[in-house]
């Protein structure tokens, strides 16, 4: 078993900058593959950002490419999302899950064996 804990979700302006941190607890962090997804309110969920293992892998969304950064402290046992220049489209839960697998489908949710429970992120206009 994976615990996966998000924070440092919260309320930032438009062209605003916000990062988010998921700390991870139970079997080795570094074994995992991890990445952000979000749900805004009445859409579903969508992959934001991955990251390998050891960091060498990385791909994101088209929306929040050149934006988000993601990396990973695997001796800290989190991954951050480094979030710049934030949009009203980026409000949505964050959530980040782990999966075992560098799966070719890594976009999709079902790829992954372990969730947080999700932090908040609301960018005003």
């Amino acid at each position: 078993q994976v615990q996966l804990v998000e924070s440092g979700g919260g309320l930032v302006q438009a062209g605003g900058s916000l990062r988010l941190s998921c700390a991870a607890s139970g079997r080795t962090f570094s074994n995992y593959v991890m990445s952000w997804f979000r749900q805004a309110p009445g859409k579903e969920r969508e992959f934001v950002a991955v990251i390998s293992w050891s960091g060498t892998r990385i791909d994101y969304a088209d929306s929040v490419k050149g934006r988000f950064t993601i990396s990973r402290d695997n001796a800290k046992n989190t991954v951050y999302l480094q979030m710049n220049s934030v949009k009203p489209g980026d409000t949505a839960v964050y959530y980040c899950a782990a999966a075992r697998l560098f799966s070719s489908d890594y976009r999709e949710g079902s790829k992954y064996d372990y969730w947080g429970q999700g932090t908040q992120v609301t960018v005003s206009s």
